[in-house]
């Protein structure tokens, strides 16, 4: 959520950053509800200071030995009014809430202007791309075979969009949470943490979920509320919802491997082939918890430690700015590792990692204690996949495949995979 302060201190400045996401803010509308909130608030203030002095009148009149009946009917007539009032003014509150918690996050000047995912700029790109001699299959065609990758046995199960994995290949992704996990707390000093799959809804309010996208997460439970993670981003972030944080132990960098669930309501008919797109799926999410001065260069660092994971398994990758009209609700700045996959001869999402500034930190009344003023202030939140284990599993399948169709394993691999070289 954006400060309010900006709204009110220069509201045609937030239009013209908002219109860099092509979205239309009606700064004339908030401008209505703010005048009417500070004429009613006004008017509460004033009723409850006259309501306080006629009380006061009652006892003295009734020392005096007065008639108080006069003063008690004014005293409740201002109660009622005061009582409107306040609904009044509980009503506008909500309205302003709820308009603002539809507005999406302002951009970092470093974000390029653009409309979609064509105006994003690449950054570098590791690793070259396999030069087969025959020619590459897609991670379909490669586990089929013996169905250790059983879309049919998924869709029996559950429906469409999920996937049972066998043998080598469930061993496989295994593996490749362990290294990340691994990677992560031993080498980039990392905090492992263990959560709860599902999540309140205050939580999704929390890291910007709710409510603009309650049509992509599944609904668990109605009373009370309960949904599905759709990443592991939302319950560890939310560890420090309503805390203030000692100086000392910023920053908080913490991983966690998770199940995530997304009903895809907004991608109908894209990547209806394979892996890429499920309902469920496995990530290692990465989380930083961090002093503001220090989110843009944590930024650097979190994208960092994700790309060291694509570089150990060998697996050449682009990294992407996001434009302005590809970055996400909440984030202010994201980068996108895209690793290659040769069996749709395209570079794809692997890991997508975000600085959200105080956005986040807003709605969760996540706070730090600062010494310099001994004033709680608002922390910096930022996340990365570290990476999305079923995309990476379709990478290692495409990028180490032979002309038979085996699949052999990155060296990097070979010890969690109990010495295996090769899944036939």
């Amino acid at each position: 959520m954006l400060d309010p302060r900006l709204f009110r201190a220069d509201p045609d400045f937030i239009r013209k950053q908002l219109s860099r996401r092509s979205f239309d803010f009606n700064s004339r509308y908030y401008a209505e509800l703010e005048a009417r909130r500070k004429d009613i608030q006004v008017k509460t203030q004033d009723l409850q200071n006259e309501r306080n002095k006629r009380s006061k009148l009652i006892g003295q009149a009734k020392a005096k030995g007065e008639d108080i009946q006069p003063l008690l009917d004014q005293v409740q007539h201002m109660a009622n009014q005061l009582k409107e009032a306040e609904m009044e003014l509980s009503e506008i509150q909500a309205k302003m809430t709820g308009l603002m918690e539809g507005i999406p996050n302002i951009l970092d000047g470093s974000v390029p202007d653009g409309k979609n995912e064509e105006a994003n700029i690449e950054i570098s790109r590791w690793g070259e791309s396999p030069a087969f001699d025959f020619e590459a299959k897609d991670h379909v065609d490669l586990g089929a075979r013996n169905k250790r990758m059983d879309f049919e046995l998924g869709a029996k199960i559950a429906g469409a969009r999920f996937i049972v994995l066998n043998g080598a290949l469930a061993r496989l992704q295994r593996a490749l949470i362990q290294l990340m996990l691994d990677t992560h707390v031993s080498e980039h000093g990392y905090s492992e943490t263990y959560v709860p799959f599902l999540v309140n809804a205050d939580s999704l309010r929390g890291t910007g979920q709710l409510p603009k996208f309650e049509a992509d997460l599944f609904k668990a439970n109605e009373d009370p509320a309960l949904y599905l993670i759709p990443t592991a981003e939302v319950p560890v972030t939310n560890m420090v919802r309503d805390v203030i944080i000692d100086a000392k132990d910023l920053p908080l960098k913490l991983v966690c491997h998770s199940p995530c669930f997304r009903s895809e309501a907004g991608a109908y008919g894209r990547d209806m082939r394979g892996m890429i797109r499920q309902h469920q799926f496995e990530k290692v999410e990465l989380v930083q918890i961090v002093r503001p001065e220090e989110s843009g260069r944590a930024h650097e660092e979190l994208t960092e430690h994700a790309e060291v994971i694509l570089k150990k398994l060998k697996l050449p990758y682009r990294k992407m700015l996001l434009c302005a009209g590809d970055t996400g609700f909440s984030s202010s700045k994201t980068y996108d590792l895209e690793v290659w996959l040769p069996g749709q001869g395209a570079y794809r999402e692997i890991s997508s990692c975000s600085n959200f500034k105080d956005f986040q930190a807003r709605r969760l009344q996540a706070r730090w204690r600062n010494p310099e003023t001994g004033k709680p202030e608002l922390v910096h939140t930022l996340n990365g996949s570290g990476l999305a284990a079923g995309r990476t599993l379709i990478a290692v399948m495409e990028n180490y495949q032979d002309a038979q169709g085996q699949i052999h394993i990155p060296e990097a691999l070979i010890s969690y995979m109990g010495g295996i070289e090769v899944i036939e």
